[in-house]
């Protein structure tokens, strides 16, 4: 029977992707105590990557929060990998770090972060109120326009 957090994901419509593989010398996730650390998560949607390019020159604001729900869902994929299947086990999300592939006088990074917040605080409720880190960065992994990571507190 599915748990009350894949009840929700169902009920906003929400698909997960699937767990993609890491292109370099990590793991996807590590699991220390209580808590979940998942490594950076880009913009992969359905085995092709989507939003290459920067913020404020091939991107707006609206696209780049896009962007980070892609990012988000991948969060989420990853840390249900590490839960065994079970998002149920999400005592809250700790800290959600947001890279924004962004031009030099790009400013609005936090804007651009909300798509992978909204998407948190949407699945799990005040468990998924979090501290944030959101940045512009000159680059990212195969020229993505967003790369987020996170951290999970677990029952």
């Amino acid at each position: 029977m599915a748990g009350r957090i894949d009840a929700r994901l169902s009920e906003l419509g929400i698909e997960l992707p699937e767990a993609a593989a890491p292109v370099a010398n990590y793991i996807p996730f590590v699991v220390s105590g209580g808590l979940v650390f998942v490594a950076g998560q880009v913009t992969l949607w359905k085995g092709e990557i989507q939003y290459v390019g920067k913020l404020g020159a091939e991107f707006s604001v609206e696209e780049g929060y896009q962007a980070a729900r892609i990012s988000g869902l991948n969060l989420l994929t990853q840390f249900r990998a590490a839960c065994d299947g079970d998002l149920d086990r999400v005592k809250r999300l700790v800290r959600l770090g947001v890279f924004v592939n962004s031009i030099p006088d790009f400013t609005r990074q936090p804007e651009v972060a909300n798509g992978a917040s909204d998407l948190m605080v949407e699945v799990f409720g005040d468990a998924g109120r979090h501290a944030r880190t959101a940045v512009g960065v000159p680059a990212l992994p195969l020229g993505i326009a967003v790369e987020a990571d996170a951290v999970f507190e677990i029952a």
